[in-house]
């Protein structure tokens, strides 16, 4: 059986976005359907549409906290500031890996905005891109926090 990081970075090499691969290694545990999954998590590749924001597979990190753990008390701070600090626990922990989760700084790109077109997935891509790394860190971050 493949392990949740496995399965992340098998979908990235499918062609799915690093926000993509994460969320959707996931679905299954959750009761959600794999197309739904991926259209949820879809915009959050690139740092949130190619902005080069905050990086995908940590945005995908923190939509499965959410799903496991989020709060829908609209008034309750305590259950607030509870899982914000499992959102900034879980940041720490990808940032002890990578030492941001700002994809422009993990990329090493300049700072703002990048095309809207994505890169062409090719071998080159793929050897010379860090996101496989960032993805499979991710889910076994997630994997190990929710266990």
């Amino acid at each position: 059986m493949k392990t949740k990081s496995e399965k992340a970075v098998e979908l990235f090499h499918t062609g799915y976005n690093c926000a993509q691969s994460v969320f959707c290694a996931f679905c299954e545990d959750f009761g959600m359907d794999f197309e739904t999954g991926l259209k949820l998590s879809s915009s959050f590749g690139g740092g949130m549409g190619r902005l080069r924001e905050v990086c995908g597979a940590v945005s995908a990190m923190f939509m499965i906290a959410g799903l496991k753990y989020g709060y829908i008390e609209p008034n309750n701070d305590v259950i607030k500031q509870a899982h914000y600090e499992r959102i900034q626990n879980l940041a720490a922990k990808f940032e002890e890996k990578h030492k941001t989760i700002i994809c422009r700084e993990i990329l090493g790109l300049p700072k703002g905005k990048d095309t809207p077109v994505p890169s062409k997935r090719t071998d080159e891509y793929y050897q010379t891109r860090p996101c496989e790394k960032c993805i499979a860190d991710a889910a076994r971050i997630i994997a190990d926090f929710i266990a």
